[in-house]
C-alpha cells in the first residue's frame, strides 16, 4: 500500500488537482492538519474513512499512523496545505518511512504564494521589473536558518520576495526591509488566500505594520514585497514580440 502526501491547495476546497480529488475521494485512512485543511475537503472523504488531525500529533506519532496503515494494507491521503514542496515537513516523514521501508509518492499542490498571486492579479514575474521570486521565511520560534540565508541577502538583489511565517514579525521586518526597497515599497499581506475569509491588505513597508496590527492578522498569511506589485510602465515580453522569429 502506499502513501500518498498530497496538497491541500492554500485553503478553496476546489483548488486541488484532479489527481488529489480522486485520492482523498478514495484512500480509507486520510491525515490531515486541522487549522489549515478545509472541512469541504474532508466532506469528499469516503464513508467510513479514518481521519486524523495531526495539529497535536508529534512526527513519532505521525509516523506511527502512517506505518500502521500500511501494515493493515491501507492506502493513506496525507494532506498538506498548499504545495508538499515548501514548508511542509514532508523531508522528515520521507526519511522516517525509507527506514521504515514503507512506499511514498507526492501529489503537488497550489502553492500559498500562487494563490496570493491570484488574489492580487498579480504577475510576480514583470519584464524589466523583476525577473526572480524568492520564497523564504524568517525564524524566531520556528527552526534556524541556515547560514548565508539571511534576509537582508535576499533583499539586497531587489527581486520580489515572498515570506511565509512572517506576518507575527512584520513591525520588526518591515524596517529591515526598507533599507533595501525603500519606505515607500510596495508590499501586500495575503491572508486566508481563496477562503472564504481572505483578507488583502495592500500598502508600503512604512505603513504595513500598522495595517497588520489593526486587521490582527497574525497566521495563514504571506507577505509579497516588491516593485511588480506596482508596476504598470514595463516592456511587453520578448515572447509576443513582432520582432521574434517564429
Amino acid at each position: 500500500m502506499t502513501i500518498h502526501f498530497i496538497g491541500a491547495g492554500p485553503g478553496a476546497a476546489d483548488l486541488v488537482t484532479l489527481r488529489a480529488a480522486r485520492l482523498i475521494a478514495s484512500c480509507p485512512v486520510v491525515l490531515y492538519a486541522g487549522a489549515l485543511v478545509p472541512v469541504e475537503l474532508l466532506a469528499t472523504t469516503q464513508p467510513g474513512a479514518r481521519l486524523v488531525d495531526t495539529a497535536n500529533l508529534d512526527l513519532d506519532a505521525i509516523t506511527g499512523e502512517l506505518v500502521a496503515a500500511h501494515g493493515a494494507g491501507l492506502d493513506v491521503a496525507r494532506l498538506h496545505s498548499g504545495d508538499p514542496s515548501v514548508y511542509s515537513a514532508m523531508a522528515e516523514q520521507m526519511r522516517r518511512l525509507d527506514a521504515a521501508g514503507v512506499p511514498y509518492d507526492v501529489v503537488p499542490g497550489v502553492p500559498a504564494f500562487a494563490a496570493a498571486a491570484a488574489t492580487l492579479k498579480r504577475e510576480l514575474t514583470v519584464p524589466g521589473v523583476g525577473q526572480t521570486v524568492v520564497l523564504t521565511r524568517t525564524s524566531a520560534r520556528s527552526t534556524a536558518m541556515p547560514p548565508g540565508e539571511e534576509l537582508a541577502a535576499y533583499a539586497a538583489t531587489g527581486a520580489t520576495l515572498v515570506l511565509h511565517l512572517a506576518v507575527q514579525r512584520i513591525a520588526e521586518l518591515a524596517p529591515q526591509l526598507a533599507e533595501h526597497y525603500g519606505a515607500d515599497g510596495p508590499v501586500a499581506v495575503v491572508a486566508r488566500a481563496s477562503r472564504d475569509d481572505e483578507l488583502v491588505l495592500r500598502g508600503t513597508l512604512g505603513d504595513i505594520a500598522e495595517q497588520v496590527a489593526a486587521a490582527g492578522v497574525v497566521r495563514t498569511a504571506v507577505v509579497v514585497v516588491g516593485p511588480v506589485l506596482t508596476a504598470g510602465e514595463f516592456p511587453d515580453s520578448h515572447l509576443y514580440s513582432t520582432t521574434r522569429a517564429r
